[in-house]
């Protein structure tokens, strides 16, 4: 086996480091490693196109400005743009707490303060590696096995960002503390929620779950905490509140933002006492309930607007999860679509069986302002009113995708972007005949078949 060979089994690593004698230091001792340095932006971004690297330790100091940050924070965001699953460590010594914030909104995975240690920074280079191969198996095997592809039971993912807040959810859940979970409309809050508390202690208990959005004030005081007989005009007997209804389980509140003031008051003192009192009462009753709740609204503004109880805030968000758009979940739609499809299908239209080529190349392109919600309600419609056994980007009712190819990582990557496109294209106007679109496309029908296969598309 030649040297080049051997390296190309090693994990590839990226060292973009201006100072040459650490560069070559980091080199050496890490023979572990395919390890490719550099020392400005431009080198960088050609050796990520080029090398596709796992894992990049990045110096923030970088000509022209290494007594600053801004090189380093533009090439950050450069491979971010390019390459997003890339795990980038950080190293700066400029200020470095504010770094390592900085750089962990923006998308790092970790931070390291200098002087570099490098058997330190060997075990978070490997440990990024490792977070790398999982994710990459993730994806694989989502791919692969399509709607089977779920998390805590009934997430359907294989986008890292929703992986890795499905595994958060899975790790709290056997801790008995309250959990906030903050997202746009549509992201899946009910359904982490429900995975959460049946992935719990409590899950022998039952769920009880509110919309504090869709109950109007004056009867929400009354579904929350119950009330006595005789507490209100028509109060004949008493009632338990779902409070109480949750006992031994999981209360979850969703659209908590629209909670009004008064009862945010009453909320907390339950929480504080872990005992409801009813309307009406005068004794309290104890309560053994976890709490869950979801918004998705910003509360940590509302609190600085004085629009939400701070103490209440802190007291709900022990553990805060946030939930990322389907726009920003790689590959998610196109897999949720077709779980969906399989769903309604069987439900209401056994007929449908697929997506047609130009409703794949819709669902891509879409940028999907309601989510995941957005989407299965498109699909669901779609097998209703679809005529053929493929439902196309017609029947979904989405735009038609732009012509023009999003810059790719490199020109590999461009290739296979472009050929994606084109078979969509000919097999959506042959009507998903095979021999018609390899004669329209100039090549052989197994030169077709393996592009297919390869690309992971279908007739």
């Amino acid at each position: 086996m030649s040297a080049r060979s051997g390296e190309a089994d090693k994990p590839r690593l990226l060292v973009v480091e201006d100072d040459p004698g650490l560069a070559t230091q980091l080199k050496w001792a890490w023979d572990e490693f395919d390890v490719t340095c550099v020392g400005d932006r431009e080198a960088a971004i050609a050796a990520l196109r080029q090398h596709e690297p796992d894992v990049v330790t990045l110096d923030l100091g970088l000509p022209p400005d290494p007594d600053g940050t801004s090189e380093g924070f533009a090439v950050l965001d450069a491979i971010m743009e390019l390459k997003p699953d890339t795990k980038v460590i950080v190293a700066s010594g400029h200020g470095a707490a504010e770094s390592a914030l900085r750089a962990i909104e923006r998308g790092a995975y970790d931070f390291y303060r200098k002087p570099v240690r490098i058997e330190e920074l060997a075990l978070i280079v490997r440990r990024a590696l490792h977070l790398a191969a999982l994710e990459g198996e993730n994806r694989r095997l989502a791919a692969r096995v399509g709607e089977d592809a779920t998390l805590l039971g009934s997430i359907v993912t294989g986008a890292p960002e929703m992986i890795r807040t499905a595994r958060t959810v899975e790790r709290i859940a056997s801790a008995d503390v309250s959990v906030l979970l903050m997202g746009a409309s549509g992201t899946g809050k009910e359904l982490l929620a429900r995975g959460l508390h049946a992935a719990s202690a409590r899950a022998r208990a039952g769920l009880v779950a509110i919309n504090c959005a869709a109950i109007p004030e004056h009867l929400l005081e009354q579904e929350l905490f119950g009330y006595e007989a005789g507490a209100f005009e028509g109060a004949h007997s008493a009632r338990e509140g779902r409070i109480e209804m949750a006992a031994g389980g999981t209360l979850f509140l969703d659209e908590m933002g629209e909670l009004p003031s008064a009862i945010q008051a009453r909320l907390l003192r339950f929480i504080e006492t872990r005992a409801v009192e009813r309307m009406g009462a005068a004794t309290a009753i104890p309560v053994d309930a976890r709490l869950v709740c979801a918004t998705h609204r910003d509360l940590p503004a509302m609190v600085a607007e004085g629009a939400f109880r701070e103490d209440l805030y802190f007291r709900l968000a022990e553990v805060v999860v946030a939930i990322p758009p389907l726009a920003e979940r790689a590959g998610d739609a196109p897999l949720l679509a077709r779980h969906f499809l399989a769903r309604f299908a069987a439900e209401m239209n056994p007929q449908i069986k697929g997506f047609a080529p130009d409703a794949l190349a819709a669902i891509d392109a879409w940028h999907w302002p309601g989510n995941v919600r957005e989407l299965e309600n498109r699909v669901k419609r779609a097998v209703i009113m679809a005529d053929g056994r493929l439902v196309g980007a017609q029947d979904l009712d989405l735009a038609e995708p732009g012509d023009e190819l999003a810059l790719a990582l490199n020109l590999k990557a461009g290739r296979e972007q472009a050929d994606r496109k084109l078979i969509r294209q000919a097999l959506s106007r042959s009507e998903g005949n095979i021999s018609s679109t390899a004669r329209m496309l100039g090549i052989s029908r197994p030169t077709l078949y393996d592009l297919m296969k390869q690309y992971d598309l279908s007739t």
